[in-house]
């Protein structure tokens, strides 16, 4: 399975903010849509990302205050991506690897959407069962005679 089959099953939703906005605001955008992760663009290309995890870290950091802050200061800047032909054991070993539960997927400079980690468990269980049930078909329907030999 590709990463662009993931971006398939799981939509094409972008939620973007410019990081000129303040981090009360991204973490408006986080909580009314629901969404762990924020591509920062600036001048129509890829400047960072933010997620729950820079939240979490300003808010430590500077706490009550943390808000007033620019996104363009606690943002993950130019963050690693996927690409849409990435195989998903790859995709997991990289989002492993640099610790990463978003990662944004670009085809070139476009940004095709960002793929979470849960995603990818979805995509997972998903053909892991359309495997099984196909397997469980392919049994059911052994004549007789083929079920008993080998076994």
């Amino acid at each position: 399975m590709q990463v662009r089959e993931i971006l398939t099953i799981k939509g094409t939703a972008l939620f973007t903010i410019p990081p000129s906005q303040t981090l009360a605001e991204g973490i408006a955008i986080m909580a009314e849509q629901d969404v762990g992760s924020l591509v920062c663009f600036e001048a129509g290309r890829m400047a960072g990302m933010l997620t729950f995890r820079e939240v979490f870290k300003a808010v430590h950091q500077h706490g009550a205050n943390a808000g007033s802050l620019k996104i363009a200061d606690v943002m993950v800047p130019e963050p690693r991506c996927a690409a849409p032909t990435m195989e998903i054991d790859e995709l997991r070993r990289m989002m492993i690897d640099l610790h990463m539960r978003y990662l944004p997927v670009m085809d070139g400079s476009t940004l095709m959407g960002v793929i979470s980690f849960h995603d990818v468990a979805r995509a997972v269980l998903e053909e892991q069962s359309f495997e099984n049930r196909m397997l469980k078909a392919y049994i059911h329907d052994q004549p007789v005679e083929q079920q008993g030999k080998g076994t």
